[in-house]
């Protein structure tokens, strides 16, 4: 049978009180798309209250948007998945393989404490699923706790946008909490490349986490490898 993904997507287009947008970095999802979609494995995209999940602008600046970006982007039946999200209460967790949170700073609001896919991550995560992320994505891990009241995070190496490299983007003075101190309060053993912005995965067991939007294929590759061992 074939592996199934589900793609966690934001639904933020804009900071809180900061008169600047935001949303999906869009290759940290087409780059593990196009990955998993090679290995012809089923994927599904939710966002914590369905409909549409708006792009990053920057995501798609001459620089960062490669040919994979490109190409979904000029793809209306993609873009269609993405301004038609499902909700968590429309699938059913036990489906999965995989859940991979993708990131853009919009996550930051929406993901920390969604009861619902706290609850499907945690399941997953205790039926022997891989849970992933990328970059921003890990604040969607930072506060699920397992059946025994621990941090899912707790005593586990992982990776996600580094406090380092939110100075070097100048958005540190913008964002609602420091993801990488909060992860480390609630057990982490939290790690990152000496270069910001290199690209990095970090595999605990199940737990397989990117550190920045250059580490969406890399991480792609580590959840194939998990699936595929």
């Amino acid at each position: 049978m074939s592996k199934r993904i589900l793609h966690i997507v934001t639904n933020v287009a804009a900071y809180e009180n900061v008169n600047q947008v935001t949303g999906l970095w869009l290759g940290e999802l087409t780059h593990a798309y196009d990955e998993f979609e090679k290995k012809n494995y089923i994927q599904d995209i939710v966002s914590p209250l369905g409909g549409n999940s708006p792009i990053e602008p920057k995501s798609l600046g001459r620089f960062v948007a490669d040919e994979s970006v490109l190409k979904r982007k000029n793809d209306p039946a993609f873009m269609k998945l993405l301004e038609n999200t499902k909700k968590p209460s429309e699938i059913n967790w036990q489906d999965y393989d995989v859940i991979y949170y993708t990131g853009g700073h919009g996550v930051m609001w929406d993901f920390l404490d969604n009861s619902e896919l706290q609850e499907i991550t945690k399941n997953i995560y205790e039926k022997d699923g891989i849970v992933s992320s990328v970059c921003h994505g890990y604040c969607g891990l930072l506060n699920v706790r397992l059946s025994n009241g621990q941090y899912l995070i707790q005593g586990k190496k992982l990776t996600g946008f580094a406090w380092c490299e939110e100075v070097l983007a100048g958005v540190a003075k913008k964002v609602p909490y420091n993801a990488e101190e909060l992860a480390k309060e609630h057990g982490a053993h939290y790690e990152k490349k000496f270069i910001p912005f290199a690209p990095n995965v970090v595999r605990d067991g199940n737990l397989i986490t990117g550190q920045n939007p250059f580490s969406a294929r890399i991480t792609a590759h580590a959840i194939i490898e998990a699936l595929e061992s």
